[in-house]
């Protein structure tokens, strides 16, 4: 690295289920690497978010949302979030404005107490507030911890979101360039097509197929310089819920194919063929060496 004063540092997102984080991940980083939906918990792993200036480097940590377990999946995203909080240069809290204050985000500040890097207070989603609901919000969370800054945002607008990096970039310690400039991500591509995916059959399916669904890249091959091969198999819990994931003659099956396949191909500037496949594998939230296999690795953590 030729220039002495480049920074670089690791930041982590973390937030209640479903308060934007990923939509955030997203617009920083310029295209999709992370699940949106409006549905809870959606996110299952650490991802990792590569945001790189001439100046500086930024790897983000999107985290679960931090919420009570209610299974062995459920326990592994809240670990992973917490653990997301040892390892970084600074965090961002982030909370919805639509909301009032609840449980889920006292229960993440008590955690943060305990954290040496400097915690912000992301307001998101302000694009669905009055002007004159912010002093209010900001008054629950003022005095509930001792916030490096405070920054009302919409990731969706991309409201103060530069302002936000570049205050972020400030307080980076000088570093090296960690990663290739054109990188965005530190996950393989077989995880990003898997989650891709997955958040196709969440838009699709809605309530019907909930958070018991996983997706397996079987095979993932380029067959020549323009086109690549994925089959993936998409396993849920119960044979009712294959019954609504294959859909009427296969029909919505073929629509999660088909948008699937759209960001696919934006991600790996290709054209793709890709064939799913539905498997029934009752409790695999619950079997730890199925949550292994399907990528939700303890030694991640």
């Amino acid at each position: 690295m030729d220039n002495p004063n480049y920074k670089s540092g690791f930041v982590a997102i973390v937030g209640r289920p479903n308060v934007g984080k990923s939509t955030f991940l997203n617009r920083v980083i310029g295209q999709k690497i992370a699940i949106m939906s409006d549905t809870a918990q959606t996110t299952r792993n650490k991802i990792q978010g590569i945001y790189t200036t001439d100046e500086a480097q930024i790897v983000f940590i999107d985290t679960p949302g931090v919420h009570k377990p209610k299974s062995k999946l459920g326990d592994y995203m809240v670990q992973s979030a917490m653990s997301a909080l040892n390892e970084v240069d600074a965090v961002l809290f982030m909370i919805n404005a639509a909301e009032k204050r609840g449980a889920g985000d006292n229960f993440i500040i008590d955690r943060l107490k305990g954290i040496k890097a400097p915690v912000y207070l992301l307001i998101n989603k302000i694009d669905q507030v009055k002007p004159d609901d912010m002093l209010p919000i900001m008054e629950q969370y003022k005095t509930a911890l001792p916030w490096k800054a405070v920054y009302p945002i919409s990731a969706l607008e991309g409201n103060n979101v530069d302002e936000l990096l570049s205050g972020l970039i400030d307080a980076m310690p000088h570093g090296p360039q960690y990663y290739p400039e054109d990188q965005v991500t530190d996950h393989p591509e077989r995880f990003v097509v898997s989650e891709l995916i997955r958040e196709k059959i969440f838009m699709l399916t809605r309530e019907e197929v909930p958070h018991s669904v996983a997706v397996e890249i079987e095979s993932m091959k380029q067959k020549d310089e323009d086109h690549v091969h994925i089959e993936a198999t998409i396993i849920v819990e119960r044979p009712t819920q294959k019954g609504i994931m294959i859909g009427k003659g296969g029909s919505m099956l073929k629509k999660i194919g088909t948008m699937a396949r759209h960001d696919i191909e934006h991600l790996l500037g290709s054209k793709v063929y890709l064939q799913l496949w539905v498997k029934v594998q009752p409790n695999w939230r619950d079997k730890a060496t199925l949550l292994k296999s399907y990528g939700y690795r303890k030694d991640d953590l």
